[in-house]
């Protein structure tokens, strides 16, 4: 399984309470997605704004990324939501 994260710009999705980004799955787009909470959990966010949010994911773009690869191999390519308990205490800032 081919798992490539494009450079894309992520975004926060009020719906849920997410920040959305892409994945390419031996070349198909499959979204993936961390709730706002994970990231205020587990990666200094500095203001529980959009913007915050995405300033935190985009300095823990790699650590987020590793995780979603797993969970997209685990899941064969399936669509990944990742939450706090995907991140054990402690190993955000690995």
């Amino acid at each position: 399984m081919n798992i490539h994260f494009p450079a894309d710009a992520p975004a926060y999705r009020e719906t849920n309470l997410t920040i959305v980004f892409p994945a390419l799955v031996d070349g198909e787009q499959v979204p993936c997605a961390i709730s706002v909470e994970a990231l205020e959990d587990h990666f200094d966010v500095e203001s529980c704004d959009s913007r915050g949010w995405i300033r935190a994911f985009d300095a823990a773009r790699a650590r987020i990324e590793a995780v979603a690869r797993e969970h997209l191999r685990v899941s064969n390519g399936t669509p990944v939501l990742l939450k706090s308990g995907h991140f054990p205490p402690g190993s955000a800032l690995q």
